[in-house]
């Protein structure tokens, strides 16, 4: 009998009409429940959830969505979005597509570019070589002087324009370089001037041109003017001679400054090419101009240009602290080994993102991460060791590698790679804060050198792996 109950003792009971359960929405179709949230929230991130080979990648997609812990709690019952994230990880299956045969993507560079990189970085060393007969020894403390300020200068510069080039304005990056290159070229020149002492004027006048060139080479190797740069060394190609026979004194001054005036003269051709989209002359009647972006605070350029000093003090120590003028052997394998140096990042980041796209759990994928990070680095020794070797054989008077000193240039060598797989994924300030403690170390007692780059190298090794095996730090 509708709307009524029998009791258990016979009798009747009228009760409240039963009302049949609503239908309400679910999604574009009409179902007979409401959807669970969790199926909604697994559909819409399966296409993520399904490439995670951890439940922390999943994690971190949630919070950059903005999702709060309160939010996951009233909304999907879970305690936070650790929780969430291992619910969805089991929700979804895996899918991991196989890598594109063709290498595509930022970090996919021919060793041939890299090698030329560190070719343009090696080869104004022979202008120390051109001009040490000119400077003497006592002239050694402002080139030094002006070489590491423009080292910080140019590294926190470099900075800044990679970072208006990442985000898609060349024509920002090319003002940023503009303005930035020549004001590095004073501060160098004159931080070269006020370490100078008596008798030190053609050290300062050499710091000078040393400074120049490190603004208009800045600007070229950020554009990727590297070719230009090439050619623009290429006069410097008349120090060979220098190596054993003397050279007459116009000779010695006339290839630097011909290779300088070169590379001012090709950084501003670049920067006075093409104007970019937007930025040519305003049509008559046109409303105001839009307000152009500030672009990265200055304090984020910061560790760069800290971690140029710190690395660029211990490559001078490597030499035995007079690097820039009698051009020792470690100095010349470390820069030249850059370029490869850069080809094994490269490699790195590639190999690891391909293993993101294969291996289906977080284990196997620390594991193969450890083993290209081991590989790489041991890679770079070897080529930094041949080269160490081979600048003996090159450089008149330079030492030949062995005890102690292979030993401090390999330890060196470890800092700097990993200090530079450090910045390349965004830590740069650990990276800065080791070289440059190290740096200050090393200073202050320079007979310790061995022992503070091993420090630093411990540091450096532990800091990457604790980084650089989880699979979340190499999500582009």
């Amino acid at each position: 009998m509708s709307g009524s109950l029998w009791l258990k003792n016979g009798t009747m009971r009228d009760t409240l009409p039963v009302i049949p359960r609503q239908r309400v929405a679910s999604g574009p179709a009409q179902g007979l429940y409401a959807a669970d949230p969790m199926d909604e929230l697994a559909d819409r991130l399966s296409g993520l959830a399904a490439d995670a080979v951890h439940p922390d990648e999943i994690a971190a997609i949630l919070e950059s969505d903005g999702l709060t812990d309160d939010h996951i709690r009233l909304t999907y019952g879970r305690a936070d979005s650790f929780a969430l994230a291992e619910d969805l990880y089991a929700r979804v299956e895996r899918r991991h597509p196989e890598p594109d045969a063709t290498p595509a993507g930022p970090w996919h560079h021919g060793l041939g570019g890299c090698l030329l990189r560190g070719l343009v970085f090696a080869l104004p060393g022979l202008a120390y070589v051109l001009g040490a007969p000119l400077l003497g020894a006592a002239g050694t403390v402002p080139l030094l002087a002006g070489a590491v300020a423009g080292w910080v200068w140019n590294q926190a510069l470099s900075h800044r324009a990679y970072t208006w080039l990442g985000l898609g304005d060349r024509g920002a990056a090319a003002r940023c370089l503009l303005l930035g290159a020549p004001a590095g070229a004073l501060v160098g020149s004159a931080v070269a001037f006020a370490a100078a002492g008596p008798g030190d004027l053609p050290a300062v006048v050499f710091a000078t041109c040393q400074s120049l060139y490190l603004g208009a080479a800045t600007v070229l190797l950020v554009l990727g003017r590297e070719r230009a740069l090439l050619c623009a060394l290429a006069p410097l190609a008349g120090a060979v001679p220098a190596f054993r026979y003397d050279l007459p004194d116009p000779v010695r001054v006339g290839l630097p400054l011909l290779s300088l005036a070169a590379a001012v003269a090709f950084a501003a051709l670049v920067l006075r090419g093409p104007r970019p989209p937007g930025t040519g002359p305003r049509p008559s009647g046109a409303g105001p101009r839009r307000r152009p972006r500030s672009g990265p605070p200055l304090a984020v350029s910061l560790p760069y240009g800290l971690f140029g000093l710190g690395s660029g003090l211990l490559v001078l120590y490597a030499g035995g602290g007079d690097a820039l003028v009698t051009g020792a052997g470690p100095v010349l394998a470390l820069t030249l080994s850059m370029g490869p140096a850069e080809w094994l990042l490269h490699r790195f980041r590639r190999e690891s993102l391909a293993g993101l796209r294969t291996l289906t759990s977080a284990r196997e994928f620390r594991r193969a991460a450890a083993g290209t990070l081991a590989h790489c680095l041991g890679a770079y020794l070897a080529v930094l060791l041949a080269l160490a070797v081979v600048g003996t054989l090159v450089w008149p008077g330079a030492p030949a590698p062995a005890g102690a000193g292979l030993v401090g240039l390999m330890l060196v060598g470890v800092v700097l790679w990993l200090g530079l797989l450090l910045q390349a994924f965004g830590a740069v300030r650990g990276a800065a804060a080791v070289c440059t403690l190290a740096a200050a170390a090393q200073t202050l007692a320079p007979t310790s050198g061995p022992v503070v780059a091993a420090v630093a190298a411990a540091v450096l090794a532990v800091l990457t792996c604790a980084l650089l095996v989880r699979p979340t730090a190499h999500r582009v």
